[in-house]
């Protein structure tokens, strides 16, 4: 299908790892947590790298599904919310699994709040600043995806965007618990850093 196809070609658009290639001469993918996310950028690079990539994470995202509404509009993809729910999929999953870097990409939290954008503006902004609240409050940006990826499921549920939607949120939210186990395991070891943690690493560098 087309619209699958332009969300993984748009989630192939991988802004930390090019980011990290033009600037710091680097592959984030063997710094920090060994990803291509904005997660990583923040901790690697800092806080404002991190919400640069995060800011071009959700863009391609929104520029997606945009592009798919577009085409609902015109008659050439079916009416409804799962034409954008499989485009915003595919954009995280080209995210994840970046066909020209070895399928080793990031864990698409940002993206997926793109998609939830995409889909109805006042969502994806409840979804950020939800992310945002709980990952300042509890220091892990895992826990905040965990909120964002589950609050998703739900409001497919309350908004009746229908019952195949509401499988494609179910499938996001276990991709995104499975990218996020290791950080989770850490997080039970004590041996997570965090969002403060990585914000007070690169003032001392400065």
């Amino acid at each position: 299908m087309v619209i699958i196809l332009i969300g993984y070609l748009f989630g192939n658009l991988q802004s930390a790892y090019i980011l990290g290639r033009i600037f710091k001469k680097v592959d984030i993918r063997k710094l920090g947590f060994g990803n291509s996310g904005a997660s990583n950028a923040a901790v690697s690079f800092g806080w404002s790298w991190g919400i640069a990539v995060a800011l071009l994470d959700i863009a391609k995202a929104v520029l997606s599904v945009v592009i798919v509404r577009r085409l609902m509009a015109s008659g050439y993809v079916d009416q409804g919310y799962l034409p954008m729910y499989l485009n915003g999929a595919a954009v995280i999953f080209g995210h994840d699994f970046p066909f020209y870097m070895k399928f080793k990409g990031g864990k698409g939290t940002a993206s997926y709040a793109g998609m939830l954008l995409g889909i109805n503006p006042l969502l994806g902004i409840a979804g950020i600043l939800l992310t945002t609240l709980v990952t300042v409050v509890t220091d892990h940006i895992a826990i905040g995806t965990l909120v964002l990826v589950t609050s998703g499921v739900i409001s497919a549920i309350v908004l009746g965007h229908g019952l195949p939607s509401v499988m494609v949120s179910l499938l996001l939210w276990a991709v995104s618990l499975w990218k996020h186990i290791p950080n989770f395991k850490r997080i039970m070891a004590g041996t997570e850093h965090g969002l403060r943690h990585a914000i007070n690493k690169h003032k001392k560098n400065k």
